[in-house]
């Protein structure tokens, strides 16, 4: 009797590791030259973003990582940078010196981190895809200094076909059309705790 109940309780619990093993999430990531896509499994749902870090003398200076909090919402850019900035400018994404960039506001500073974000149009997306020549990510210290980190675009339009094809959005947009040819959606993408 006492090895029937040993036995119904090693089931039981290889039955819930087995369960727990499955829940956990799977995270797969594969480098485009200069980006990054990160794609992570919870159950049945996919998410996927990515992203390009950068560095100065081995320090982390900046992050830029593209995704979609879920699957029907538009794609989001979020800009990572230290804390030591000065909040009302922002930061800007410049492609080139004809082009305004993309701009976006200060959300929050949270540990050693600054977070700006800002949706995407389709306009911006097809720039960013067609880009071969670096870019800048400018944005002001807090003695109100101008910092100017590059951003390289190379392997850019690569990550995004990939991402955008494990993870395709829902929605019509004439981007989302012309990308259904090439991949579809981007997965949620949460790069503060609260998503944002």
């Amino acid at each position: 009797m006492r090895r029937k109940i040993v036995l119904t309780a090693v089931a039981v619990l290889l039955g819930a590791g087995g369960s727990s093993l499955a829940q956990m999430p799977r995270l797969t990531t594969a480098t485009y030259d200069d980006w990054t896509v990160r794609c992570e499994m919870h159950d049945t749902v996919k998410t996927c973003e990515m992203e390009q870090s950068s560095q100065i003398q081995g320090q982390p200076v900046s992050q830029i990582a593209l995704g979609r909090p879920s699957k029907s919402a538009p794609l989001r850019i979020v800009f990572q940078v230290p804390i030591n900035v000065w909040l009302p400018a922002g930061v800007t994404l410049v492609m080139d010196d004809k082009e305004p960039g993309v701009s976006a506001s200060f959300k929050r500073c949270i540990g050693n981190a600054c977070f700006a974000d800002t949706d995407l149009n389709d306009d911006a997306i097809k720039k960013l895809r067609t880009r071969t020549e670096n870019g800048k990510l400018l944005f002001k210290d807090a003695a109100q200094r101008d910092v100017t980190v590059p951003v390289s675009f190379k392997g850019f339009a690569d990550a995004f076909d990939v991402m955008a094809k494990e993870c395709p959005p829902s929605g019509t947009s004439e981007w989302v059309q012309l990308l259904a040819v090439v991949a579809p959606h981007l997965g949620a993408f949460s790069p503060t705790p609260d998503g944002v």
